[in-house]
């Protein structure tokens, strides 16, 4: 009786929580729209799609809050087949939505369909689907935005334009063109209005996590809403992008197997983005293949594919642990490999750049991790901005061993164990009990897209299990760090 009253109780609550919470979305949509000084065609069209969505998002969080008092009146089975189905309803209702209407919807769902870990397996099945259901913009449209901004037609600068985009994603579409002086290039050119609607969009799915926060677990959400937020603004900032995706190919000129292409300044401008041209298959694509051609018994198949995700993983660890500047959107798009197995990183959109001094901290805190001295763990984790809920490092130190505990015993030659499913489960268990018992309650906010980064990798590692050349893809990045005094 008593926990009948409670979920009653909590479910009223809830519902005028969530009557608040939908209220302020609409607001704040709608404010969004009236202050974008847009036609009335285009007012019309944005209050419409600001409706549709918020309404979407009110239902998403009308299920999942009265799910609770639902609970309280059926066997414990049935409600996780109600769970089960509500996951089903509602990821294709974010999924319908999101793919008609783009924006950061869209957007938003890419960052986490690779986020297995995060979300249930109905979410990720739907999410995977928006990874490649942009829209393509009509050609009347890109030309227009080309003209804008370059002042004029573009014959003279591209003699020749594929119409056709090469790739549609959620912020702007890549087309195929030559330069006056024949140079192959790739332009990527933004949707038009995409701003607009990138911030509506943002306003009403920080209103639908308020409304659900309380029935979610215990973490520090601000930071991890604040980062993606900002990271999707960031994506707006061509300039910025170019001159990021600038940065890292400078890093890697000259490197045998990790491309950046390069931004051509004086073919960029505050909406358009032109990089050399490199040819290459989609990660996956590539990977797939592989693994059919070793299935049917070709025998340096397995080691290819083991190179390439050796490679991937090199150019991350260099990014982060060397550069101090790395593409946080690792999803198989963004990744091609060329027709000789080089890795080719595309799209700094999505970027974090770190101060010296905090890359410093982060080479410390995996010295110390790889030398097991959990006491300088403590002073660097808190350094950087990590706290628990009791101040104790506990927590945080499951965590780090979760993560890099294959890379430790890979360091000292044993290898790394690609685990089964019930492996998993028991590895992850034990950070679980430690964070339902002690909270991580502050992150650093490059943490987050940090984590983000190799948890897109690890997502992918997992379903490939490629046999790692510890000695060829990680010690060169890792040696200085493990063997150099602090």
């Amino acid at each position: 009786m008593d926990s009948l009253i409670t979920a009653v109780e909590e479910t009223a609550w809830a519902a005028r929580d969530l009557a608040d919470g939908a209220k302020t979305a609409f607001e704040k949509g709608n404010e969004g729209v009236r202050s974008a000084g847009t036609n009335a065609a285009g007012f019309t069209d944005d209050v419409a799609r600001t409706t549709e969505t918020g309404w979407m998002l009110a239902r998403m969080a009308a299920g999942y809050r009265l799910h609770k008092l639902r609970s309280a009146f059926v066997s414990e089975a049935r409600s996780e087949e109600i769970l089960r189905d509500l996951h089903d309803r509602s990821a294709r209702r974010f999924h319908d939505v999101s793919a008609k209407h783009g924006g950061a919807f869209m957007k938003v769902g890419q960052l986490l369909s690779a986020r297995a870990d995060v979300l249930p397996e109905a979410w990720i099945r739907e999410l995977a689907k928006l990874q490649d259901a942009a829209p393509p913009v009509a050609w009347e449209n890109i030309n227009a935005t080309l003209e804008a901004d370059f002042g004029g037609p573009i014959t003279e600068l591209f003699p020749k334009f594929d119409e056709a985009p090469l790739a549609a994603a959620s912020i702007g579409q890549v087309h195929r063109a030559t330069t006056a002086t024949g140079r192959e290039v790739a332009v990527k050119v933004q949707r038009p209005n995409i701003e607009r609607r990138v911030r509506i969009d943002l306003e009403l799915l920080g209103a639908f996590l308020d409304s659900l926060q309380a029935s979610l677990p215990d973490v520090d959400y601000d930071t991890i809403v604040h980062e993606i937020r900002e990271n999707v603004l960031a994506e707006l900032d061509y300039v910025r992008e170019a001159n990021t995706a600038g940065v890292v190919a400078k890093f890697f000129n000259g490197h045998d197997r990790i491309v950046v292409p390069a931004p051509i300044a004086e073919l960029s401008r505050e909406h358009v983005i032109t990089t050399e041209f490199v040819a290459g298959e989609k990660l996956t694509v590539a990977l797939d293949a592989l693994e059919a051609q070793a299935a049917s018994g070709d025998p340096d198949a397995r080691g290819r594919l083991s190179d390439i995700l050796g490679t991937l993983l090199e150019a991350y660890l260099r990014q982060v642990l060397e550069a101090g500047v790395f593409q946080a959107d690792p999803h198989p798009g963004n990744v091609l490999v060329t027709a000789d197995g080089k890795v080719v990183l595309l799209d700094f959109g999505c970027a974090q750049v770190m101060s010296p001094e905090t890359r410093a901290r982060y080479l410390g805190l995996l010295r110390a991790f790889m030398e097991g001295r959990t006491d300088r763990m403590a002073e660097l984790f808190a350094e950087l901005g990590f706290r628990t809920k009791s101040g104790r490092p506990d927590t945080l130190n499951a965590f780090a061993s979760a993560l890099l505990g294959e890379m430790r015993q890979a360091a000292l030659g044993k290898g790394i164990s690609w685990p089964n499913g019930d492996q998993v489960a028991a590895r992850v268990n034990g950070p679980l009990h430690a964070c339902k018992d002690d909270p991580v309650v502050s992150l650093p906010g490059e943490f987050v897209m940090m984590a983000r980064v190799f948890g897109t990798l690890g997502g992918i590692f997992a379903r490939y299990k490629p046999d790692l050349d510890f000695t060829r893809h990680m010690l060169p990045v890792l040696g200085t760090i493990m063997f150099a005094g602090e």
